[in-house]
């Protein structure tokens, strides 16, 4: 399919800018492990201290890169499979509010006003414009959101007998999931944290903050994740030389994301008071429910691979394993998929150890947390992001893809960095270590009183496996900016690798239908959060509290 000028430039300007942000956030999250490991035993370096850039790399790797790659891959999608493109009155003014407000989150955290976290959790206090750019980047993807669905309801009167495609109902799924979840948040954002940070009150209700925080925060890890299951159903099979297994068990698995993405996000608020014991357990099954879409796809995505195998001539239980394209330069993608999906399989285990409400006291906000959630997003997510940003940037400008030896490497590179640095972060978290603490100068400084000889070899892995993520990201940046600034050689187009399914299955209406799944996820997103309120209310208030990084000590109660 070709592409309009005005379209193609927006998603160019969606793949640069993001990209050319995630340089900060990868020097950022690599500077953590040197603080970590005690190799670096100082508050601040080059004028960004600890907290200030544990901030950047939060907010810059988890919301902004995942939010505008999501649109893009969303307005790829939607235009390759129903050859039409979006709205201009959707994608462009949805791109300018979303650029708008990641140039203001950016500012405000270079220049130190907004080091409140990837959490942003009340009462430590940013900028009111952290909180006004956070939302505006949130609500542009509304409106872009808002553009599919105008076109997705003009091809379905076109197509009245067609099917919806399985990569059109898994962005459907995401966005859907998106906007419910998103709505709480943006409310935090603009009515409760934006006054609160103007001083035109001194109050805020923390325990209110915390759990709205949490519907947004845990379905977040959905849709950093989804796109890379739209791709592995609908690209993978196709890439290693195969077909998928079942196109219903796709759809099936992508609809029960979407029921039980939101109403998880209590399982984060297990160890805060305020919140019955009675939620916590509905909760923590609803999480371990979550596994079964993830299980899911691993046997059909599985089976599939194992099918691409044996055609190319594999026998026995495993040698299909070895037939796979691995490390092919003409299929460079491919690398990106499997390396994704074997994190994951750690990432999806590690979290239900999370979701479980006894060893989540065990776990709870040490180093563990992080090295889980290193396996997802860190994982298929951001090799998803990685491989088909390159992807995506070569068919929409035209411009050739060079050093593709580097391009394949790059997420084998990746994934040994990302296993050295979870398995160090949850070994040390299993130990006690500390999460969100700059340990070089305490526990991992020989000098200081609470120095801990026990964190030294996790923390020390840790780094390795920083170093190496790092070293991986430079290629990378390399590569994609080499192309960048080349030369367009061939037209503009849009295209993607299509997956046949193996099996001719019967439909099944209830696939087919989103809205009965929609009624079904509100209903349980009530089932959990109408109670959790209710109790939030009747057990917490709006206090008078104010704190910065630089100070534990409320700062109301000080200027009193």
């Amino acid at each position: 399919m070709m592409v309009s000028k005005q379209f193609k430039t927006t998603l160019l300007i969606g793949l640069k800018m993001p990209m050319s942000l995630f340089i900060l956030g990868v020097y950022n999250g690599v500077m953590q492990t040197l603080y970590r490991a005690g190799v670096l035993q100082q508050h601040a370096t080059a004028g960004i201290n600890y907290y200030q850039g544990l901030t950047m790399h939060g907010v810059i790797n988890a919301i902004v890169l995942t939010t505008f790659f999501a649109v893009v891959f969303g307005h790829y999608t939607v235009a390759h499979y129903l050859k039409k493109e979006p709205s201009k009155w959707s994608y462009m003014p949805s791109m300018a509010l979303m650029v708008t407000g990641a140039v203001i989150d950016l500012v405000v955290m270079v220049l130190g006003k907004a080091s409140a976290l990837y959490t942003f959790y009340a009462p430590l206090q940013a900028s009111a414009l952290f909180y006004i750019g956070t939302a505006m980047l949130i609500t542009g993807s509304w409106v872009a959101f808002a553009g599919r669905v105008k076109i997705w309801f003009e091809w379905k009167r076109e197509n009245p007998t067609s099917k919806m495609p399985i990569a059109i109902l898994g962005t459907f799924v995401n966005f859907t999931m998106w906007f419910m979840a998103s709505i709480p948040v943006t409310y935090e954002l603009l009515v409760l944290l934006t006054p609160w940070a103007m001083e035109l009150t001194d109050t805020v209700h923390v325990p209110m903050t915390r759990t709205l925080f949490w519907m947004f925060g845990h379905p977040l890890v959905y849709f950093w994740i989804l796109p890379a299951y739209v791709g592995y159903y609908t690209m993978l099979p196709k890439i290693a030389g195969g077909k998928l297994y079942s196109g219903n068990a796709a759809r099936l698995a992508l609809l029960l994301f979407l029921i039980l993405s939101t109403p998880v996000g209590v399982h984060h608020q297990f160890s805060e008071g305020g919140i019955a014991p009675s939620i916590k357990l509905w909760v923590s099954i609803l999480t371990f429910g979550v596994s079964i879409p993830s299980f899911m796809t691993a046997f059909t995505v599985g089976a599939s691979l194992e099918y691409a195998g044996r055609k190319r001539g594999a026998t026995g239980l495993f040698q299909w394993m070895s037939r796979l394209p691995w490390l092919r330069v003409d299929n460079y993608l491919f690398g990106y998929f499997i390396c994704g999906l074997i994190l994951f399989i750690f990432g999806g285990l590690s979290g239900i150890v999370n979701g479980s409400y006894t060893l989540n006291q065990l776990v709870h906000n040490t180093g563990w947390v992080p090295g889980h959630f290193h396996l997802t997003v860190a994982g298929p997510s951001i090799l998803f992001i990685l491989g088909l940003t390159l992807f995506m940037f070569h068919h929409i400008s035209g411009k050739p893809m060079s050093s593709k030896f580097t391009v394949t490497i790059i997420p084998y590179l990746w994934t040994v960095g990302v296993s050295l640095l979870s398995h160090g972060l949850m070994a040390g978290g299993l130990m006690g270590e500390p999460r969100r603490t700059n340990l070089g100068l305490t526990y991992t400084n020989p000098d200081s009183p609470l120095f801990n000889s026990h964190w030294v070899p996790s923390s020390t892995v840790t780094l390795v496996g920083g170093l190496i993520m790092g070293t991986a990201a430079l290629l990378y940046f390399i590569c994609f900016f080499k192309m960048v600034f080349s030369k367009a050689v061939e037209q503009s187009k849009i295209t993607l690798p299509e997956s046949e399914e193996l099996h001719v299955e019967k439909d099944i209406p209830l696939l087919l239908n989103m809205k009965p799944w929609i009624i079904l996820a509100i209903l349980l997103i009530g089932s959990t959060y109408i109670p959790s309120f209710k109790n939030v209310f009747k057990y917490g208030k709006p206090v008078e509290n104010k704190y910065n990084m630089d100070n534990p000590t409320n700062l109301i109660e000080n200027e009193k």
